[in-house]
């Protein structure tokens, strides 16, 4: 097996870990504030990263490598969870889901930008004309949309752009896992007091369906998604690859309607295969 399809591989595993990731935090932002969920998720994750990276005795990174791991942590350790929490307190996850749509496009970006990447023309075609597609189908919607839920998760595409790519980038240095988890831990000094000082005055209101959601944000979306996706990115190309992120609003849809009884309109299933083609189309010219 190439180094390319093992790219696709290890990215489509992240991408159904990620899919997850916006259902399990609308769950938790209904019992626990947007604030402590993003300092306490990456928390946990730091902590168990931090761990890891003791355990497998691994080499420190060089002074040159601590502000792109600082990037790495402002993009996806507290910016995107912190902008989706804030944005899943005004739209459901199912609208929030279409915004996805953008992340090939912001992360294809940051891959030209930071990682060097020259995707051909055509690539820039499809990818801008999925995205318009997703920017149009958010600017009609009325009872579903909300100016400051959209803003909040257009922002968070395009932080978290800049973390994918900037991983990815890095990954090829320090390695996959290796890279999340020093970004984690760097990050820790600030989330970890930040997280008792947000914790709730009372945890008898928590119900059990927010406690799992917090454990596999901390654990599967902070953490061992980003193994197999950074893995994807700096095997297969940050620009080709990015493209797998499409498919997440279809497991994301999948599972906002199965666990959170959301309204998936046909209008919105419409929009999304509409996209997914353009990028099909879009990998093509990737490279």
């Amino acid at each position: 097996m190439n180094k390319a399809t093992n790219g696709w591989m290890n990215g489509f595993l992240g991408v159904l870990i990620f899919s997850g990731s916006l259902p399990a935090t609308r769950l938790a932002v209904a019992d626990f504030d947007p604030l402590f969920l993003t300092v306490c998720r990456a928390a946990i994750a730091g902590v168990l990263a931090g761990a890891l990276l003791f355990i497998f005795r691994q080499q420190r990174p060089v002074r040159s490598d601590i502000v792109p791991l600082l990037v790495v942590a402002f993009g996806v350790v507290v910016g995107f969870p912190l902008l989706t929490a804030l944005a899943l307190q005004y739209v459901t996850s199912a609208h929030a889901i279409i915004f996805i749509g953008l992340l090939p496009l912001s992360t294809a970006i940051f891959g030209v930008l930071r990682g060097g990447e020259r995707p051909r023309p055509s690539f820039w075609i499809f990818s801008a004309a999925g995205s318009f597609l997703v920017a149009g189908f958010a600017l009609i919607q009325n009872g579903e949309s909300s100016p400051i839920g959209d803003a909040f998760m257009l922002a968070s595409i395009i932080v978290c752009g800049l973390g994918y790519a900037e991983g990815a980038r890095l990954s090829r240095k320090l390695g996959n896992w290796q890279v999340i988890s020093w970004a984690l831990v760097l990050s820790l000094p600030l989330m970890l007091p930040l997280s008792f000082y947000y914790t709730p005055d009372s945890w008898a209101d928590i119900g059990d369906p927010a406690l799992f959601s917090l454990a596999y944000v901390s654990l599967f979306s902070m953490l061992i998604g980003f193994v197999f996706w950074y893995r994807g990115l700096a095997q297969g190309g940050i620009a080709a690859v990015g493209q797998l992120q499409l498919l997440q609003p279809f497991f994301g849809l999948l599972l906002a309607a199965m666990i959170l009884n959301e309204k998936v309109s046909p209008a919105l299933i419409a929009v999304n295969i509409a996209v997914v083609l353009c990028v099909a189309a879009a990998r093509r010219f990737a490279r």
